[in-house]
């Protein structure tokens, strides 16, 4: 009977556990969800200013990129480092011509000037890497070989090569790279295909303060590596070997000194000239033309600027042919022409005993070919503004502009602008019109202009109005010689002619006097002083700025420190102060950092209530579950200011989404973030993305999170961007309830009259989810539905050669009451009810 028993008991737990395992199977592999939706109950209104971004001059969006100024470094402000760019390019890093090589201290800019061998060097603080590729050629089989010592404290340094599709970046890179530990002790070769890969290490044993030589011979697949001529690596590369590529040198985290440079090819072997001669002295952002022979002497000249600190001087004592400068653009990726495009620039030149015109030309790179050329005659002894036209007969995507003579005299040359025209610009503005039109074309309602570089504190209002010739560069947070040719008036024009809600950040050390009197020149009337300085400036109309932020990220870096907070609370209150005495309608965003477990919270708040209108907020995009996070702090601000005022009217700006991806992962986040915002109604103004935009293969500071991207010749939307014109595209005014069981991220809108409803479902994980739908207070709807959906895998972007691969796809199905949602994808249900 006992036996009976324990058979019956094994019989039940069996059906017991095959009824919990098909529960689990349906559930984990089914993903099986379900979606309550009840379209007559409204929860709140939603702002049409959700669908924000924004912009500010890092990794130089905006200088290099949004401003249509195709110069590079047009006041000659940043100093010659007598490296010979013409052949190499530079990816970050600080690199200086010392005696027969060049010397590199990785890192951005600092404050501090030394004197090295007659030449400026200026101090840099470290940064992760630096490449100096060289441009003219790619090696397949062949050997380089280059002696280095390093000079300071670091990691490594060494050689590249069969590099290609070169950025700025730690392993932005294709290649092989062969570096020597600072120590001496070990040789690595390791392989980058945007990544690394650790393919083989060898033990080796020098003075790393000394001069060594490395030399890597390429035989197809095979690389070896030899050390003050002795082999210590070998190695065949059997997985998709690199075959081909650009030559270079890189450091990585280490101040390093490389000299002797040379190739070897067919039995024939060359050196590579790496620094300029001592009288070759031009701004590094400038190239140097001169014939063989030529009898001429190039010199950054500090005595007779037209405008800041510098000159370029060219001091030709014979007849020598063409003797110039050249420029590339933004980090000399080219100026990008077409046939018959009409380029309009100006110049400032002076000179002193010219015997020839001054040639203003459009070239190829080389400066073999050219495509569009004027000639300035008369150049004489004081400074005067030149304007020219230019129209190219060719195509070319990495062309130049030059300036050069053929005589001899001295050539003074300072502002140097090249502009686009006709339809290459946003509607006349100094806008680059393809980037213009692309936020457009986003749906972008609200743009922020402000970040880090508000805090620099050279960033000053008054230096960004009038002539732009005479605008004095300034020592810029992301940028050290950055232009104010692109201002806030600039930024404020481009949301005029596009209807976007502008708002800009102001400097907190900005002085009470030049606040009033910025509030005047932007919305005062014609007969006020500074108006009537905005009409002389060529804007009769006021800008009606409405929105105004104090500052940036103040007290980030201080810690929870409450004399900061302090500091901080006593300039919004002096700037507040007079700029509302201007203009009572505007409102103002407060920027000092949220942390919500400080009292210095309650502090701010309470200093600042009934005065700031709205607390900036700085959220996480990075995740595709980011607006989880989000929603718990916007929950956790309500609930403390209306904790320390029931009454308060404060309210939250989402000023930056920050991260460092571009791909499907940070869209799927964006699209959480979003659906939080709508949760929370009108308490939150915005949600503004950063950054808005980014060159191609440009990131000096790991904020690698542009959601369009762009070189000279091409602009194209990453992921973000889609996601970001999905939901602006799909904006209704009315959230309703929604209900979900099953791991989905949603909201549900509703239009005014109710005739529309719209789903917002972002699935975050790796697989479908099969999802019951219910619709109440929907009655009658029509069974077509509008699907329009984003998806791909987590790492997946769009790039130059595909632009588009990851984009909405939107079609119209007969919708049942379930849908199944794709992995890793935002989709919208846009339902309509029958007329």
């Amino acid at each position: 009977m006992r036996n009976l028993n324990n058979s019956a008991n094994t019989f039940y737990k069996c059906i017991f556990l095959a009824a919990v395992f098909f529960q689990f199977h349906f559930t984990a592999y089914g993903q099986q969800s379900k979606i309550t939706v009840n379209a007559g109950k409204i929860e709140n209104r939603i702002s049409p200013l959700i669908y924000g971004s924004n912009i500010e001059d890092v990794n130089h969006e905006i200088y290099g990129g949004f401003y249509d100024q195709r110069i590079f470094g047009e006041s000659f402000e940043e100093p010659a480092t007598g490296v010979n760019y013409n052949l190499w390019r530079r990816y970050t890093g600080y690199w200086l011509a010392k005696d027969d090589g060049v010397t590199i201290v990785p890192g951005r800019q600092t404050h501090s000037m030394v004197e090295m061998n007659g030449m400026h060097q200026i101090g840099v603080e470290p940064d992760q890497s630096a490449k100096l590729i060289y441009e003219p050629g790619r090696i397949a089989n062949g050997w380089i070989e280059a002696e280095l010592k390093f000079i300071g404290k670091g990691e490594s340094a060494g050689l590249l090569v069969r590099t290609g599709n070169v950025g700025v970046g730690n392993d932005n890179f294709d290649g092989y790279e062969i570096s020597l530990a600072r120590n001496g002790k070990s040789i690595l070769l390791g392989k980058h295909v945007q990544n690394f890969q650790l393919l083989k290490q060898a033990i080796v044993n020098c003075n790393p303060d000394s001069w060594n030589k490395i030399k890597v011979l390429m035989v197809d697949s095979s690389l070896v590596v030899y050390l003050n001529g002795m082999e210590v690596l070998y190695h065949t590369d059997a997985k998709i070997p690199l075959m081909t590529g650009k030559i270079g040198l890189r450091t990585w985290q280490s101040a390093v000194h490389f000299r002797k440079i040379q190739v070897g090819i067919a039995g024939k072997f060359s050196k590579l000239p790496l620094v300029n001669q001592p009288n070759d002295q031009v701004s590094y952002n400038w190239d140097i033309i001169k014939n063989a022979g030529a009898k001429v002497s190039f010199i950054l000249d500090s005595t007779t600027a037209y405008n800041s600190r510098y000159a370029q001087l060219i001091d030709a004592t014979g007849n020598s042919g063409k003797v110039g400068i050249a420029n590339r653009g933004l980090n000399r990726w080219g100026i990008a022409i077409k046939q018959n495009q009409r380029f309009e620039g100006r110049l400032y030149l002076k000179a002193a005993s010219l015997t020839s015109p001054v040639v203003v030309a459009l070239e190829s790179a080389d400066g073999i070919k050219t495509y569009a050329q004027t000639l300035v005659y008369g150049v004489g002894s004081s400074w005067k503004k030149h304007t020219y036209s230019l129209i190219s007969k060719v195509n070319d995507p990495a062309a130049r502009l030059a300036i050069y003579v053929t005589g001899k005299g001295k050539l003074w040359i300072d502002q140097v602008v090249l502009n686009g025209t006709g339809s290459e610009r946003f509607k006349g503005l100094p806008i680059r019109a393809d980037i213009g039109n692309m936020l457009v074309q986003q749906g972008v309602t609200f743009l922020r202009y402000a970040g880090t570089m508000v805090n620099s504190p050279e960033y000053r209002f008054k230096n960004m109005i009038g002539d732009p010739d005479k605008r004095p560069m300034y020592r810029g947070h992301w940028n050290h010689h950055t232009t104010n040719g692109f201002g806030i008036e600039e930024f404020l024009s481009y949301c005029e002619q596009t209807g976007i809600t502008p708002c800009f950040a102001i400097n907190i050390y900005e002085t009470p006097e030049d606040m009033a009197d910025m509030v005047e020149y932007l919305n005062g009337d014609i007969n006020t002083v500074w108006g009537s300085m905005r009409v002389k400036n060529g804007h009769p109309k006021p800008y009606g700025i409405k929105y105004i932020e104090i500052g940036n990220e103040e007290v980030i870096f201080n810690g929870d420190n409450k004399a900061a907070y302090e500091n901080y609370v006593d300039r919004f209150n002096l700037l507040y102060a007079a700029m509302k005495a201007k203009d009572r309608s505007l409102k103002f965003v407060h920027a000092a950092w949220w942390r919500p477990n400080s009292d210095n919270m309650e502090y701010v708040f309470k200093s600042l209530n009934g005065k700031a209108d709205y607390w900036d907020l700085h959220v996480g995009g990075d995740d595709p579950a980011a607006g989880l996070d989000t929603d718990k702090q916007l929950k956790e601000m309500k609930r403390l200011f209306k904790k320390w005022d029931p009454e308060t009217k404060m309210k939250v700006a989402i000023f930056e989404e920050n991260g460092s991806k571009h791909g499907m992962q940070r869209a799927l986040g964006h699209a959480t973030n979003l659906n939080a915002v709508r949760r929370h109604g009108e308490f939150v103004l915005t949600s503004s993305p950063a950054n808005a935009l980014q060159p191609y293969l440009q990131n000096d500071n790991d904020w690698d999170q542009g959601q369009i991207f762009f070189t000279s010749s091409q602009v194209w939307g990453m992921p973000p961007f889609y996601s970001q014109q999905m939901q602006a595209a799909n904006h209704l005014p009315l959230r309703v309830s929604s209900e979900v069981d099953g791991g989905l991220d949603v909201s549900a809108t509703r239009s005014e009259d109710g005739k529309i409803l719209i789903l917002h479902v972002v699935n975050t994980e790796g697989k479908g989810k099969t999802t019951q739908l219910n619709f109440e207070g929907f009655e009658g709807r029509k069974m077509e539905t509008e699907i329009i959906v984003l998806a791909g895998g987590l790492n997946q972007k769009n790039s130059q050669e595909h632009p588009t691969r990851y984009k909405q796809q939107t079609s119209t199905i007969k919708l049942a009451s379930t849908y199944t949602f794709p992995a890793y994808s935002y989709t919208i249900l846009k339902l309509r009810r029958q007329i």
